[in-house]
């Protein structure tokens, strides 16, 4: 028996602050801290840049991997045509060919943005 008081009390002592902080954020939509009042409108608008700011450089990060790719793509495209004569095209110039153009259209893509 004694243990599920203890296991109550601890309950309530534990839930006490957060009933608390649940009241005191509930009084009033826009509270005020150290820094004044927090507007809502403006958290939105500073977090809704923050993510632009990410997405940005995602796409930054994204075409630097994809233009090295792109070269060495280049690089290898090149070492098979230099291996090929005139009468002899190989199938893996083509498909290396169609992959560069591939990629190149997503980097074009890419650089035009999310719009």
């Amino acid at each position: 028996m004694r243990p599920i008081f203890s296991q109550l009390a601890l309950l309530l002592f534990l839930w006490m602050p957060v009933a608390a902080t649940a009241q005191s954020t509930r009084q009033s939509p826009a509270t005020s801290d150290v820094n004044g009042p927090v507007d809502a409108d403006e958290a939105r608008a500073r977090l809704a840049h923050d993510m632009e700011k990410k997405a940005a450089k995602d796409r930054v990060d994204a075409l630097k991997n994809d233009t090295d790719k792109l070269l060495k793509l280049s690089v290898e495209l090149k070492s098979y045509v230099d291996k090929s004569d005139e009468n002899v095209l190989s199938v893996d110039v083509i498909k290396k060919a169609e992959e560069i153009e591939k990629l190149a259209k997503s980097v074009k893509d890419k650089m035009k943005g999310p719009n």
